[in-house]
């Protein structure tokens, strides 16, 4: 695969332009170069996913005769000793009336960056603080961010994202490369839900690896007879896991209904709560039943001591779940993700065990979970409903928003 670029402009971008009655000038000196704060890092992130950084860069004074070509190139020294990770600085010193293919807004420098580092041009892209860069990138064929820094001059009528600041344009870069598409995600994609229509509709799809259901989410359904109910799925669903809990709030009862809900399929997962109501842990039922060979889910954790008690008490051999409740532990104003990533670690020891990221909130926690390498995220059918969005654009959607505010006043026939 081709690699992919970041395009930039110098003054202005990397550094603080001269400015002289609103208008952006390069410094003529050395000791006039001021790089942004904080873009060494952040450029050396980017450049370590695989980022080829480029300064395309327009310098007319040298043509002009009003600097020499050797300050330029110090500059850019200068500028490189600050942000070593940027790759190649390409300059243009034509002036306008000079008719050469590279001053921007052509988009030779950007063409000649392309053949030297084999770059595909369409997934990179162009960051500018003038028109003719934003002009330069779009002639490439590449995506545009303008760096609007309210200079006294036309900016660029068409652009991919408008920012305020080099650092925001590499965030959006950072951002929207760092999104993965839905088949690329490594964590396992569970349908929660109790509801046959939707399960069935889940089921339909390909990236929904397994399914589970609870008692809440049961009664929720309308469900009364919950045999009848869990054995009309399974015949439904005979070939991806299924997690059914026992609802007894009796260790010896679990166990019989563990047993129970076993025997109903070789896909099944039997789901034991981490503590009964009665505020006892089930760690001596899940030794029993993991010594039975039992496949189990354990359930409704919420610190990582319940997460080391839990794996203890597992047969490292027997495949199981392990399912904390990350979007409850948010709901209390802590952060899951931490906590998470550590339980990945805790689970190592028990390598047929894999952790269920559960009863998330939004859509993010799906790119959450995969990021720490959760293997599993349990996530209900609206959530599920919402993966159409992902990597939509923002401006649209923002779009979109408003077209909604509209349509619903004229709806509702406001009136002032």
């Amino acid at each position: 695969m081709k690699s992919r670029a970041i395009f930039l402009d110098r003054d202005g971008v990397l550094n603080h332009p001269v400015i002289r009655e609103g208008k952006s000038y390069p410094p003529a000196r050395f000791e006039d170069v001021e790089v942004y704060p904080g873009l060494r890092e952040q450029l050396q992130r980017l450049k370590d996913r695989g980022f080829v950084l480029i300064v395309v860069t327009n310098q007319p004074d040298v043509a002009r005769g009003t600097t020499p070509r050797e300050t330029v190139e110090g500059i850019n020294g200068l500028i490189a000793r600050e942000i070593p990770a940027i790759d190649r600085f390409i300059v243009c010193f034509h002036d306008n009336n000079d008719g050469c293919d590279c001053r921007k807004p052509r988009p030779g420098m950007l063409l000649t960056g392309a053949a030297e580092f084999d770059i595909d041009l369409a997934r990179s892209y162009m960051v500018g603080d003038r028109r003719s860069d934003v002009e330069a990138g779009i002639a490439a064929g590449s995506r545009t961010i303008f760096i609007d820094r309210a200079y006294r001059e036309p900016p660029p009528i068409q652009y991919d994202h408008r920012v305020s600041s080099t650092l925001e344009a590499l965030t959006i870069i950072e951002s929207e490369t760092n999104m993965k598409k839905v088949e690329d995600l490594s964590v396992k994609i569970f349908a929660d839900g109790a509801d046959k229509a939707g399960m069935l509709e889940m089921y339909a799809k390909p990236f929904v690896k397994g399914l589970t259901t609870n008692p809440t989410l049961m009664r929720k359904a309308g469900i009364t007879d919950y045999k009848a109910f869990s054995l009309d799925i399974l015949k439904a669903i005979p070939d991806r896991p299924i997690s059914l809990e026992v609802f007894s709030d009796e260790f010896a009862d679990m166990e019989r209904q563990a047993l129970e809900i076993a025997s109903w399929g070789k896909n099944v997962y039997v789901k034991i709560p981490v503590m009964n109501t009665k505020r006892e842990t089930s760690y001596k039922l899940i030794e029993k039943l993991a010594a039975k060979k039992v496949k189990l889910n354990v359930t409704a954790l919420m610190t990582l001591t319940q997460v080391r008690d839990v794996v203890a008490a597992l047969d490292p051999n027997v495949p199981s779940y392990v399912s904390v409740f990350a979007g409850r532990v948010a709901d209390t104003g802590q952060d899951p993700l931490p906590m998470m990533a550590a339980a990945v670690e805790l689970l190592k020891v028990a390598p047929a065990s894999e952790l269920i990221w559960a009863s998330p909130r939004e859509l993010l926690n799906i790119f959450h979970a995969d990021s720490i390498g959760c293997q599993v995220i349990t996530v209900t059918n609206d959530i599920l409903k919402k993966l159409s969005l992902v990597g939509k654009n923002l401006d649209d959607y923002s779009l979109e928003t408003v077209k909604m505010f509209a349509d619903d006043a004229i709806g509702a026939g406001f009136k002032l």
